[in-house]
């Protein structure tokens, strides 16, 4: 069902936003968590830690889930449709998949959130814990930045329906 002229800006200004603003917060995500594997002092390393927790839980996953289903709506209110060009699908695909290894990953970023405020040392493992996030955020980063890419250049090819 094609959106109004109206509905179809408002759900594209909502998808731009979104998706920019998911870019920039894991983006600042990275930042962090470098930060964190390579600083040397442990209360900047705890801060870290702490902070990375109400980044993913009020702006990276919000933003995230506000991006796949804007982009739903928008792939489904305009002729692009969701499954008639495969830089569509492999936008929502790779889209899914992002957002779900960001879902798998909250509960290891609690878990040193909350690590880092019981514990005044930093362990070992905290600290992979960092660096395992630092590897994740930085996918997650290449991820949506082909993602933006597809969505700039949308390479030709329509899917075939037998």
């Amino acid at each position: 069902m094609p959106l109004t002229a109206g509905l179809r800006k408002f759900s594209l200004t909502v998808h731009v936003s979104a998706s920019v603003g998911w870019l920039g917060a894991v983006a600042a995500f990275l930042a962090l968590a470098v930060t964190g594997v390579t600083s040397e002092d442990t209360q900047t390393v705890r801060a870290v830690s702490i902070a990375l927790e109400p980044l993913t839980r009020w702006v990276i996953v919000p933003l995230a889930l506000a991006s796949l289903l804007s982009g739903v709506v928008q792939a489904l209110g305009t002729p692009w449709g969701l499954f008639r060009h495969y830089w569509v699908v492999i936008k929502l695909l790779l889209t899914l998949i992002a957002t779900a290894v960001l879902l798998l990953t909250v509960g290891s970023i609690r878990s040193l959130a909350r690590r880092a405020t019981e514990q005044p040392e930093i362990s070992v493992d905290m600290q992979g814990m960092i660096s395992s996030l630092v590897l994740h955020s930085g996918g997650g980063l290449l991820v949506l930045l082909v993602i933006t890419v597809l969505s700039v250049y949308k390479p030709v090819g329509k899917i075939r329906v037998r």
